[in-house]
């Protein structure tokens, strides 16, 4: 389908109120909570996973595609309009209320294995999908709103995103050098390792330069990152204060699971995509084309327009209302909570994105971002192709 693009008299930004659903979904852990008690049924400690990864990719296959754009003349209006930052920001207060409740109730809710299970998974989505609050709040000018996000970080213990995203991310995307980019015929699995240690090596580094330049050492409080860290620290101490040292393992693993869960979506949004070299050695500015789209409807609700990718790291400045689709990109064929589940099935995977990156780059694989140990094998593949 085509870019629509309304008329500025009489636009109207139609999700305004649906965008209140990424506070929703914050709270999915308790409201699964509401209905065991309601209904008796313990399937429902596993509501947020049902809601994830069964009720949205079918909303998103039933309701479709949404591909209108503000136009123009309403942009500057619509980035002004705060209604917008406060619907970001109000997920917080959810946000701590679960992981609060949700600690709370492993310890002390004499649960079963199973419930029990369902609860940390339910729990550590949410700490996940927490993440994404907190990067769309990173990427605002107000220290407010950039403290907000490190808040946001805190629980699910990731708080070196804040730095890495913004700074290391947005530089080194779809490059072989960026850790948060993945290759052409990497598993995810292969790829979670070696983006979460990249990226927080990278985050380090970034901080230490930062630092040095202003005569600072990288252990000084301007640190962002130990800020970030520092937050988590007095959280999950506060925790263990009051509920014991077994609270802690519980809040660990929790954060593990939620970052795993950013770091599947980033496994999707630049797949086997590369940005070409220039003459000199550097690389071309980074082009909407650089990024996987995806304008499923319900799922960009819940996520604040992230699948809308490409404008975001075309120009990351861009407050998440107002982003735009592009006709002529790299699609993905369902919205991101339905890719999550194929990135989990690497054979599923590859059988269905791994055409579309070679459609992309018409067969001419010398233009992709493949993993180093199969580069050669891909590249005889295709040699035939682009002869």
């Amino acid at each position: 389908m085509s870019t629509m693009t309304a008329s500025p008299a009489d636009w109207k930004d139609r999700k305004r109120y649906l965008w209140l659903l990424g506070v929703f979904v914050m709270g999915l852990p308790i409201y699964g909570y509401g209905l065991v008690q309601w209904t008796g049924l313990s399937v429902f400690w596993w509501l947020t996973p049902i809601v994830v990864y069964s009720v949205i990719p079918f909303l998103d296959h039933v309701i479709g595609e949404d591909n209108e754009n503000p136009p123009d003349a309403a942009m500057i209006p619509l980035n002004a309009d705060r209604y917008y930052r406060w619907a970001v920001a109000a997920a917080i207060p959810v946000q701590y209320a679960t992981f609060i409740w949700g600690t709370w109730m492993a310890i002390t809710g004499d649960l079963r294995w199973f419930e029990l299970l369902g609860l940390f998974i339910s729990l550590g989505m949410a700490s996940g999908l927490s993440i994404n609050v907190a990067h769309e709040l990173g990427h605002q000018t107000s220290k407010i709103e950039r403290w907000l996000a490190k808040i946001a970080l805190a629980p699910v213990a990731y708080g070196h995103f804040y730095v890495e995203h913004n700074r290391g991310h947005h530089v080194r995307v779809a490059t072989p050098e960026d850790p948060a980019t993945s290759r052409f015929g990497e598993t995810f699995y292969e790829f979670l390792p070696r983006s979460v240690i990249g990226s927080v090596a990278s985050a380090w580094e970034l901080e230490k330069t930062r630092l040095a330049k202003q005569g600072k050492s990288v252990w000084s409080l301007g640190n962002d990152n130990l800020q970030a860290w520092g937050l988590t620290v007095l959280l999950y101490g506060a925790m263990v204060a009051w509920l014991g040292w077994l609270a802690l393992p519980f809040m660990l693993f929790q954060g593990l699971f939620g970052g795993a869960l950013l770091e599947v979506v980033n496994y999707l949004e630049h797949y086997g995509l590369k940005r070409e070299r220039k003459a000199d050695g550097s690389y071309e500015r980074c082009q909407p084309h650089h990024s996987w789209n995806s304008n499923h409807l319900a799922t960009n609700v819940l996520l604040y327009h992230l699948q809308r990718h490409s404008d975001h790291h075309a120009y990351p400045t861009r407050s998440f209302q107002t982003l735009r689709n592009f006709d002529n990109l790299p699609r993905l064929p369902n919205g991101y909570a339905g890719m999550i589940l194929l990135a989990y099935v690497p054979p599923l995977w590859f059988r269905v994105m791994n055409p579309k990156v070679v459609a992309h780059f018409n067969g001419d694989m010398t233009r992709a971002n493949i993993k180093p140990s199969i580069r050669d094998r891909v590249l005889a593949q295709y040699r035939s192709v682009t002869a």
